[in-house]
């Protein structure tokens, strides 16, 4: 080969084999002449090989390490997880839904939940059975404070108005012939 240098044409020196420690160090020039063409630093954004433990990236201190503490790198926890997917895919209200129905006792409580059951829940208007009359008519008068731990555990807009029923009387109506009628004049519940 040849290079070319004014008039004159002379051959091109030939460059000795590196091995080892000298093929490294070329390398590396190689890749420092061409970070500095592309304005970045070698080792910009990497953290020190020594450990220091916390580095500087364009102008922000970050930790390398996860440490004691919680971090977005640790493992999270199933519930957390779909809490996020749920919010992010807008499904927080059916969610908390069915909150009200799945977790009754915990949103309520054990002596409300012992003598009462969420039925359904649809457009804000929730429907509880009562296991008696009496219990009816008691979460009637508590109907606000149960909107109000209901609010508190889903979030409120969640459930709007309560409806209570008391139990429903059995059908007297058995087989192909029947009476017109009420029917027994007995009170249930």
């Amino acid at each position: 080969m040849t290079e070319e240098s004014g008039d004159e044409l002379r051959p091109e020196t030939p460059q000795p084999e590196l091995k080892g420690i000298d093929l490294a160090r070329r390398a590396l020039e190689e890749a420092r002449a061409a970070a500095k063409a592309s304005g970045k630093s070698v080792g910009q954004g990497r953290s020190s090989p020594r450990g220091g433990g916390i580095r500087a990236v364009r102008g922000r201190r970050r930790r390398s390490w996860s440490g004691p503490g919680p971090d977005d790198r640790d493992p999270q926890t199933l519930g957390a997880l779909t809490g996020a997917i749920a919010k992010q895919r807008g499904w927080s209200t059916r969610v908390s839904e069915g909150t009200v129905l799945g977790r009754w006792t915990q949103v309520v409580g054990e002596d409300i939940a012992a003598h009462a059951e969420p039925t359904g829940l649809r457009e804000g208007v929730l429907s509880v059975s009562a296991e008696s009359t009496a219990w009816a008519t008691q979460l009637r008068m508590m109907q606000s404070q149960i909107l109000a731990k209901i609010a508190a555990a889903v979030g409120h807009g969640v459930v709007t108005s309560l409806r209570i029923t008391g139990p429903t009387a059995p059908s007297w109506r058995k087989g192909e012939r029947h009476v017109r009628g009420r029917g027994p004049r007995d009170t249930y519940g």
